[in-house]
C-alpha cells in the first residue's frame, strides 16, 4: 500500500474503533445523541447534558466535538445549553474549545479520506482551480474571517478548507482564533433569547453592536475588492 493509502486506512480503522468503543460503554447513546441533536428541543437538550451530574461539562464538551466532526449537524443547541447550564463565561469556553477540536477532526478526516477524490474534482474545472489556489495563498485569512461569522454552516467552511491547499496548521490556528468570537455570539444570544425577559436589554445591544461591526468588515473588504 502507498503511504497515502495506509494513512487513510489508519485513520479510518481509528475513527471505526471510537465509534464502536462509544457504543460499547453506552449502547443507547447513538439514539439518545440523534434524538437531542435533531430535535430542535432547547429544553431536551439541558435536561440531556444536565442528567450526567457531576460529568456534564466533560460530557457537553466531547458531545460538542463529535457534532462539529460530524459536520452536518447543528451545534448551537449545545452551545446555548453550555450558556444555560454553567454560566456565559465557562459556556463560551467549553463551546469554544470543543467545536475548535471538531472541526479540526473533521477536516483531518477529509483530508486523509476524501483528499485524493477532491482533487479530481478540482482538476476538471478551471473555477474550482482557481479557487483551490487562492485558498492556499490567502486560507488563514478567509478561513479566521469565515469563522468568525456567527451561524455560519460549519460542515461547508470544513469541506472548503480540505479541498483546499491550506495547511493544517494554518487551519488549525485560523479556527481557533475566528471560533471565539462567533461561538461567544452563539452562547451570549442563544443564552439571552431563551431568558429574555431577564436579558432583554442586552440581547438588543449585542444584536445592534453585531450588526454593526461585521456589517463595517463586509463593507470594508467589499472596497477592498472593487480596488
Amino acid at each position: 500500500m502507498s503511504k497515502e493509502n495506509s494513512v487513510k486506512a489508519v485513520t479510518l480503522v481509528i475513527f471505526i474503533a471510537v465509534l464502536a468503543l462509544i457504543h460499547v460503554l453506552n449502547p443507547d447513546f447513538y439514539g439518545e445523541f440523534w434524538h437531542v441533536a435533531t430535535s430542535g428541543n432547547m429544553q431536551e437538550t439541558v435536561d440531556y447534558i444536565d442528567s450526567f451530574g457531576a460529568w456534564a461539562m466533560v460530557f457537553s464538551f466531547l458531545l460538542d466535538v463529535l457534532i462539529n466532526a460530524l459536520g452536518f449537524l447543528p451545534s448551537i443547541f449545545v452551545s446555548t445549553a453550555n450558556g444555560l447550564l454553567f454560566g456565559i463565561v465557562p459556556g463560551i469556553i467549553v463551546s469554544w474549545l470543543a467545536e475548535t477540536v471538531g472541526v479540526i477532526i473533521s477536516f483531518i478526516l477529509m483530508r486523509t479520506i476524501l483528499r485524493s477524490s477532491a482533487e479530481k474534482l478540482i482538476a476538471k474545472s478551471k473555477y474550482l482551480q482557481k479557487a483551490d489556489d487562492f485558498s492556499g495563498r490567502n486560507g488563514f485569512k478567509i478561513m479566521l474571517i469565515l469563522r468568525a461569522m456567527p451561524y455560519f454552516p460549519s460542515g461547508i467552511l470544513t469541506a472548503l478548507g480540505a479541498v483546499s491547499k491550506i495547511s493544517l496548521r494554518d487551519y488549525a490556528l485560523a479556527n481557533l482564533i475566528g471560533k471565539f468570537p462567533s461561538t461567544s455570539l452563539e452562547v451570549v444570544i442563544g443564552h439571552d433569547v431563551v431568558n429574555y425577559q431577564q436579558n432583554l436589554d442586552r440581547l438588543m445591544i449585542v444584536i445592534v453592536l453585531v450588526c454593526i461591526i461585521y456589517g463595517a468588515i463586509w463593507y470594508y473588504h467589499r472596497r477592498m475588492d472593487k480596488k
